[in-house]
C-alpha cells in the first residue's frame, strides 16, 4: 500500500500562512483525526475550503483552513489533503509534527511530483518544468517553464514518437512476412521519413544553448586589468555595493558571482581578478580561476580605462569592449574603437548602464538566442536523450540505404524509440527518477 506523506510546502521562516500537503490513501483520516470543525475532513466536498481548528491533547494548536483534494482530480493523483495555517515557524513544525505522529512519512524532495508523473498526472518534461517555474529568474524563463508545463514539449516528443512507432510498424512488417522484400522505391520513401525525424530532432537539439541560458543565465565574465572598474562596474549593474571598490590595484582576489535580468535574460555576471604579473600566491590563483572563466564564459565584457592610453595588444572582437570611466575624458588613442562608452558614476544617459544593457542583449540575441519563442527549450538531460535518438534514426537510415535486412534497421528503431521515450518518462528506471527529483524542493 502506497504510502501517506507529508511536507510544509512553503518556504522556510516566518510569514503571514505556511501550507503544509498531505498525500496518499490516508491523507483524509490522518488529518480528519486532529481537525475539529462543523464537519469532518471526510464529509468535506472537494476543493471546498473549510475553517476550523488543528487539536492535540484537548488543546488547540492553531486556527487553519484546509481543503480536500479528491483523487484523480489532484495534483498527485491521490487522496490530498492541503492545511493553511499561522506561519509562524513554531506552530509550522509542531503541526508538521503532528501529521507524522499520525502516520505520514516525511516526504521526500520532489515526491508529490514524482507521483503526480507517475500517476499520470504529468509527462518527465512537464515535471522538470514544475522545477524550472520555481527556480524562474527572468520574464522568458518563466514563460518557457509555463509552456513546457502546459505540455509543449512534450507535445512535440510524443508526435516524434508516433512517427518513429509508424516507421518501425512498416518496417516490422517485412520482417513478418520474409517473402516481402524492401522495394528501393519503399526504402527511398521511409529514408525520407527518417530524414524528417532526423530534422525534427535537430531542430529541438538547437533549443539546448537557449534552454541552459534560460535556466543558467549568461555566464559573463568582466574582465580586464587591474584598477579599470570591474567591480563598480558590477555594482552599478547589480544596483547595491556587492564587490569592494578600492584604488588598490589587486582589491579583488577572488570571482564574485550574481545574477541579474538584462531584458529579459538572466546574466550571470562574474567579477574577476584583474590579469597582471602577480604579486603572491593569492593574487596568482585569483588571476587563474579569471583564465578559468575565460574559457567558459559565454559573454566577455572587456573593461578598460578609457582615460587611459590604448595599450599595444590587440583586442579580441568576440568580446563586448566597454570603455570604461569615461567621465574623466577619453584618451585619443581610443578614438574610432568599436565599444560602449560608460561611466559608473551616472546610472542614466547616455554614458548609463542603458547602453550597455542594450549592447549586452544585442549580442546574446544577436548569437541565436531566439528569445521571441521561448515555447521549446530542451535541458541537459533532454539534449542526452535527443542525440542518443538520433545516432540511432541515423544508423536506422543508413542500415535502408546499405540495402541491410529489415532486422538490422529495426534494431536502431527500437533503440531511437527508447531514446525518445527516456525523454518523456516512457521508459523511466529508479535511478533516473531519482536523479530528477532529488534536485526538486521539499513540498513539492
Amino acid at each position: 500500500m502506497q504510502e501517506t506523506i507529508a511536507a510544509v510546502c512553503t518556504a522556510f521562516g516566518e510569514g503571514a500562512i505556511a501550507v503544509l500537503r498531505l498525500s496518499g490513501p490516508r491523507a483524509v483520516a490522518i488529518a480528519d483525526g486532529i481537525f475539529r470543525s462543523k464537519r469532518r475532513v471526510a464529509e468535506l466536498p472537494a476543493r471546498f475550503q473549510q475553517l476550523g481548528s488543528i487539536v492535540t491533547g484537548g488543546l488547540v494548536l492553531d486556527e487553519v483552513l484546509l481543503t480536500v483534494f479528491r483523487a484523480p482530480a489532484s495534483y498527485t493523483g491521490e487522496e490530498m489533503v492541503e492545511i493553511a495555517c499561522h506561519g509562524g515557524i513554531l506552530v509550522t513544525r509542531r503541526l508538521l509534527a503532528l501529521l507524522l505522529e499520525r502516520g505520514a512519512r516525511a516526504a521526500g524532495p520532489g515526491e508529490f511530483t514524482q507521483r503526480a508523473f507517475l500517476n499520470g498526472k504529468m509527462d518527465l518534461t512537464q515535471a522538470e518544468a514544475v522545477m524550472d517555474l520555481i527556480r524562474a529568474q527572468t520574464d522568458l524563463g518563466l514563460r518557457a517553464a509555463a509552456e513546457q508545463l502546459e505540455g509543449r514539449l512534450g507535445g512535440r516528443i510524443r508526435e516524434l514518437r508516433e512517427t518513429l512507432v509508424e516507421i518501425l510498424a512498416h518496417v516490422e512488417a517485412y520482417i513478418d512476412f520474409p517473402e516481402e522484400e524492401i522495394t528501393p522505391d519503399t526504402g527511398a520513401a521511409l529514408q525520407a521519413r527518417l530524414d524528417g525525424v532526423g530534422e525534427t530532432l535537430a531542430g529541438l537539439l538547437r533549443t539546448a544553448d537557449q534552454g541552459r541560458v534560460l535556466r543558467e543565465g549568461v555566464r559573463t565574465v568582466l574582465y580586464g586589468a587591474p584598477n579599470v572598474g570591474k567591480s563598480s562596474l558590477l555594482n552599478r549593474l547589480l544596483g547595491f555595493e556587492r564587490a569592494i571598490v578600492s584604488e588598490t590595484p589587486g582589491t579583488t582576489r577572488d570571482t564574485i558571482e550574481e545574477v541579474i535580468n538584462v531584458r529579459g535574460l538572466p546574466l550571470r555576471l562574474i567579477d574577476t581578478a584583474g590579469v597582471r604579473a602577480a604579486h603572491d600566491a593569492v593574487e596568482r590563483e585569483g588571476i587563474a580561476r579569471t583564465l578559468r572563466h575565460l574559457e567558459r564564459a559565454d559573454l566577455v565584457l572587456h573593461i578598460v580605462d578609457a582615460s587611459q592610453p590604448r595599450p599595444g595588444e590587440a583586442l579580441d572582437p568576440a568580446r563586448l569592449l566597454v570603455l570604461n570611466k569615461i567621465d574623466l575624458g577619453e584618451h585619443p588613442s581610443w578614438a574610432g574603437a568599436a565599444g560602449v562608452r560608460v561611466s559608473c558614476l551616472e546610472s542614466a544617459g547616455p554614458r548609463g548602464i542603458d547602453p550597455l544593457a542594450e549592447a549586452i542583449a544585442g549580442r546574446v540575441l544577436g548569437g541565436g538566442f531566439a528569445g521571441g519563442d521561448v515555447s521549446i527549450a530542451i535541458n541537459a538531460r533532454h539534449q542526452a536523450c535527443l542525440q542518443n535518438a538520433a545516432r540511432f534514426a541515423q544508423a536506422a537510415r543508413a542500415a535502408l540505404a546499405d540495402g541491410l535486412s529489415a532486422e538490422f534497421v529495426a534494431l536502431e528503431l527500437h533503440s531511437a524509440l527508447d531514446a525518445v521515450g527516456d525523454m518523456v518518462g516512457r521508459v523511466d528506471t529508479e535511478d533516473l527518477l531519482g536523479k530528477i527529483f532529488s534536485t526538486f524542493c521539499v513540498g513539492k
